[in-house]
Formats: C-alpha cells, sequence, structure tokens
C-alpha cells in the first residue's frame, strides 16, 4: 500500500467534514484521481463507468467492472468485501448502463434510504461522467437529490500531505531527466515523431532509482509557425533550422504529476523572440517571489500582469493551476487557478504548474515550472535551467 491507513483515514476525514459543510448525505466519486485518492484504486479501467460511494458515514464501496473488481484489492486498501464488480453483460450496451446495476446494488444493501435524507453530490464536471451515466442514476435512485458536489474532493486534495509532497519531488526528478532527453533529441532533420519517443521513454524509464509513469497528457511539441498555439503534439515532419520548439511535458510517479516547459531555438533566437524570452522570465520571477502561505492567489496574477504590462505585453489566459495526480486527459487538479479572479489564499503545500506561455503571431514562447508553497516561500521543484535554450547557430 502506498500510503498509511492513517493517510487515507485522513483523506476521508476532509472529504466528509467538506460534505458536511456542503450538506450532502452521500458522495459519488466518478474522477479516477479522486478514486485514486481516496481508495488507492489504480488501473487503466476508468474508460468503463466505476464509481466510489462515500456515505457519510460507514465504509465506501467501490464499484467497478467485474474483471476489475478482481483485482483491484492489489491497489486499493479497501477490504474485499467493500470492492463490488458489476455483470459483464453491463459493458457498452445501448439500453442498459452500469450504473442501473450500481443502483440496484446500493437498493439491495440498504443504503439508499440512509442518504434520502439530504442531497447526494456528483462529479458534475468529471471527465469520466456521462449523460447517461447521470440519467442512469436519475432514473433509478428517485428518492435522492442530486447536486453538483463542485470539485468537493479535488479541494481537499488542493493541499498536499508531506508523504505526497515527497512523491511529488520524485515526478520532478522524473520531469527533469524527460526534459534532458527532449533537448537532447530536438535537432535539425529529426523527425518530429522520434523527439516524442524519446521523451516518452524518459518518463516511463524515470530517473536514477525513481520509475516513471504514464503522464495524463503525451509530449506536446509546438513548433515554428505553429509554436503560436499551445497544445499542439507531433508530426512527422522533421526539425528545420531556424525553428523554434515548445516542449511541454510531466514526469509522473506513482501516479504524481510535476509538468515543465522549455523552448529550444534550432540556430540563433530572432531578435522578438528573445524579448519574449526576457518578459516572461521577468515575470516568472516576479510571481515566484511572490509565492508564501496566506497570499491571495490574485497578487501572483497581478505581479506577472505588472511585470508584463512594462514590456508592452499582456497575457489573457491563466498563468497557472493546481496539480498532483492525474490520469488521462488532464495533470490539473479543475480547482485553483493563477489569475485575478480567483479568491483562493495559498497554504503550505499546495503545488502548482506555473505557466509563463505566450502565442503570438506565427511563434510563441513558453516557460513553465512545478512549484510548492513553502513554509516561508517558494520551493521550485525542478532544477532545470530557466533560460531560452539555444542549439546550433
Amino acid at each position: 500500500m502506498l500510503f498509511s491507513d492513517e493517510e487515507y483515514q485522513t483523506r476521508l476525514s476532509g472529504v466528509r467534514q467538506r460534505m458536511a459543510r456542503q450538506g450532502l448525505s452521500a458522495l459519488l466519486v466518478t474522477d479516477p484521481a479522486n478514486i485514486y485518492y481516496l481508495t488507492g484504486y489504480n488501473a487503466w479501467s476508468f474508460y468503463t463507468p466505476q464509481l466510489v460511494f462515500v456515505p457519510a458515514d460507514g465504509p465506501m464501496l467501490l464499484f467497478t467492472r467485474a474483471m476489475d473488481a478482481g483485482g483491484a484489492f492489489r491497489t486499493a486498501w479497501l477490504p474485499p468485501d467493500s470492492i463490488v464488480g458489476y455483470p459483464e453483460d453491463y459493458v457498452h450496451r445501448p439500453h442498459i448502463h452500469p450504473f442501473d446495476w450500481v443502483a440496484s446494488s446500493l437498493r439491495e444493501r440498504g443504503l439508499v434510504a440512509g442518504a434520502a435524507g439530504g442531497c447526494v453530490g456528483l462529479e458534475m464536471d468529471s471527465h469520466f461522467f456521462s449523460p447517461r451515466a447521470y440519467r442512469a442514476l436519475v432514473h433509478a435512485l428517485p428518492e435522492w437529490t442530486f447536486v453538483d458536489s463542485y470539485e468537493l474532493v479535488n479541494w481537499v486534495r488542493s493541499v498536499k500531505s508531506a508523504a505526497e509532497i515527497e512523491l511529488v519531488r520524485k515526478a520532478a526528478s522524473v520531469c527533469g531527466a524527460a526534459m534532458e532527453a527532449a533537448v537532447e533529441a530536438i535537432d535539425v532533420g529529426v523527425r518530429q515523431c522520434d523527439a516524442a519517443a524519446a521523451i516518452s521513454h524518459a518518463q516511463i524509464t524515470g530517473s536514477g532509482s525513481i520509475d516513471g509513469d504514464y503522464p495524463a497528457i503525451v509530449p506536446m511539441l509546438p513548433t515554428g509557425e505553429a509554436a503560436d498555439t499551445p497544445h499542439l503534439t507531433w508530426s512527422a515532419d522533421r526539425f528545420e533550422g531556424g525553428q523554434a520548439v515548445v516542449i511541454e511535458l510531466a514526469g509522473a510517479h506513482r501516479r504524481y504529476h510535476a509538468p515543465l516547459a522549455r523552448t529550444v531555438t534550432l540556430g540563433r533566437a530572432p531578435d522578438r523572440l528573445a524579448k519574449l524570452a526576457g518578459a516572461v522570465g521577468e515575470g516568472i520571477d516576479a510571481v515566484l517571489g511572490a509565492v508564501r502561505p496566506g497570499v491571495p492567489v490574485r497578487d501572483l496574477a497581478q505581479a506577472w500582469n505588472t511585470t508584463l504590462a512594462r514590456h508592452g505585453l499582456e497575457k489573457p489566459s491563466r498563468i497557472g493551476y493546481s496539480i498532483g495526480i492525474g490520469y488521462p486527459p488532464d495533470w490539473g487538479e479543475r480547482t485553483i487557478s493563477i489569475r485575478a479572479e480567483d479568491e483562493t489564499v495559498l497554504a503550505e503545500n499546495m503545488t502548482f504548474h506555473l505557466i509563463g506561455g505566450m502565442w503570438m503571431d506565427h511563434y510563441g514562447y513558453e516557460l513553465s515550472e512545478s512549484i510548492r508553497v513553502a513554509p516561508d516561500g517558494v520551493e521550485v521543484l525542478t532544477s532545470f535551467p530557466r533560460d531560452l535554450i539555444q542549439k546550433g547557430r
């Protein structure tokens, strides 16, 4: 088991305290990152419906496909009688849904009446909670009043334990090795897909004695004029002299993530890119200097915006977000965003991906860091050089 019994009980207690504040008599958890956080269950099974039933008191229940339930105990800390498999004939059927069966199982266990006195929370914005899943629950459990849980578990996850911080640091070590592999692989004449393969190899191999995990997002490599937009991956095209390549990737270890972005130029950087890199670097430094417990997130955005304004620049999108456990398709926690409208106050052991991404006309630049809010400031989790990287002349 990855974490102690005490840690898992502390997590469950935190979730139940928040449930009480939100008036929830039960919570249905479908986000695989939240399932992992509460139970330790970790498998590539999230493409079929699964959930954790969290009552206001009493044991949790993990519902998965029957073929997965048989081995779920190998990663989950739950006792075998708290892991329930739904029949195979409910998988990918047009007129029935696994949650029809789950609802019947809850009813047979006498758990429906116990949660009928209040509202039952659903993770309405979970990537793997479909409209059909919602409809199945509403039709099968008319006694329950379903409400949005508003990322309840995600918010509990936003402050990490000491054990979690150690895993994030290990993920950061893997991240550094992957970025080294990326910079080494990207060169004139190399196919983009071959560079992506080198990155993926490093991500899974890990760093020294630290093993890697599959990341929630594949390596992203916007190249040349296409670097004016984020989130592009790779093609079979070969890198060309004079191009700039934006690299955004993450190291993952035991599902904890530490992302990082850097920009490489194949040859001398154009003046406009060099100036943009200088402004972004100055902005990132300003944000890092403002991080400490008790500071509102909006102050970080203000430090960034003020610095960019001195260079005649602005960035309308957020400059970071909370990170930790990640499953495809995202390594963000979908809670705190570093922007002027966010009222969250920083607390020790929050972790963020701080992103200085600027997408201009026909060129772009990205610089990012994974950071931890330390007791007296900021801990930058990676140690990769923060400059624009130039290969060749």
